[in-house]
């Protein structure tokens, strides 16, 4: 008798077991087109299912800032951003996940050459980090967006100029500073405003229901969501895991809009705490 042949049932369902393991370690392991999945670790990236359009309310972020640097958008004084910009276009899955490095298509400067001037009003860095590369080292903000997002926006957005033309051109269209502002919502150091207001004039305007982000009662970010064809949808609820940084839950019911105070080139030693590489999606 073959001493590696199972003896009883029990055995043979062990040895079935066993197989489908060493069959599905092998194939994980030798699968060429698996990349690092944002929400599941090691998996085979599936199309996703919306787009979030993440934008950052500077007068919340930019007081996190340790150090003033030319890319640093906080620090441009009378030029400094006071209305939302753009965080990323970010590919997601209904299910609160989201796919992440889906190709080692580096990022390349040249590419969006014709797009810096928008790209440096109205998408710029909100600190002088240099958030990590998919695949090792640091690079730029901009780089990150597009590498760790931007390559898995595909089929619908292919390249690394589309990319940034597509999501500099929904944030022209769909205005949040504009419709807040013309619905009273206006940077304040002093207001306090129902978060459910805030809301209201974001649905109300676009047919679709947004979700927020807050940091100590201050808005921090905004994101609002997009079937593939760019129509507006409502955000998808996050998952637990996930939800106080995604959703309306890390926001109180009367939230502020901080006005921007410029750091100023010559303001580093009065900045406090950056956010961390780890906190830059």
């Amino acid at each position: 008798m073959n001493p590696f042949l199972p003896k009883s049932k029990s055995d043979l369902l062990l040895w079935q077991v066993l197989v489908f393991i060493i069959s599905v370690l092998g194939g994980l392991c030798s699968g060429s087109s698996l990349e690092i999945n944002g929400g599941d670790g090691v998996a085979a990236p599936r199309e996703f299912d919306y787009f979030k359009l993440a934008l950052q309310w500077p007068g919340t972020v930019c007081p996190r800032s340790r150090h003033c640097c030319s890319s640093n958008a906080c620090c441009r004084g009378s030029n400094a951003p006071t209305e939302f910009t753009i965080h990323g276009l970010w590919p997601d899955y209904n299910d609160g996940t989201w796919p992440a490095c889906c190709t080692r298509s580096s990022f390349d400067r040249k590419e969006i050459s014709t797009l810096l001037d928008p790209l440096e009003k109205y998408w710029p860095s909100l600190s002088c980090g240099s958030p990590s590369k998919c695949y090792g080292g640091k690079g730029s903000f901009w780089g990150h967006e597009w590498e760790k997002h931007g390559t898995c926006s595909s089929p619908v957005v292919r390249d690394e100029y589309n990319y940034f033309l597509t999501t500099l051109n929904v944030y022209f269209k769909y205005n949040v500073t504009r419709v807040l502002n013309e619905a009273g919502y206006v940077p304040s150091n002093s207001e306090k405003y129902p978060l459910g207001g805030i809301v209201s004039a974001i649905e109300n305007a676009f047919h679709a229901t947004p979700s927020l982000a807050c940091l100590n009662g201050a808005v921090k970010e905004l994101y609002l969501c997009f079937n593939k064809d760019f129509k507006p949808r409502d955000c998808a609820v996050r998952s637990s895991l996930q939800s106080e940084i995604f959703s309306q839950s890390s926001c109180p019911t009367y939230v502020s809009l901080p006005a921007h105070v410029s750091l100023g080139l010559e303001d580093d030693r009065t900045a406090v705490a950056w956010l961390p590489d780890n906190e830059i999606l």
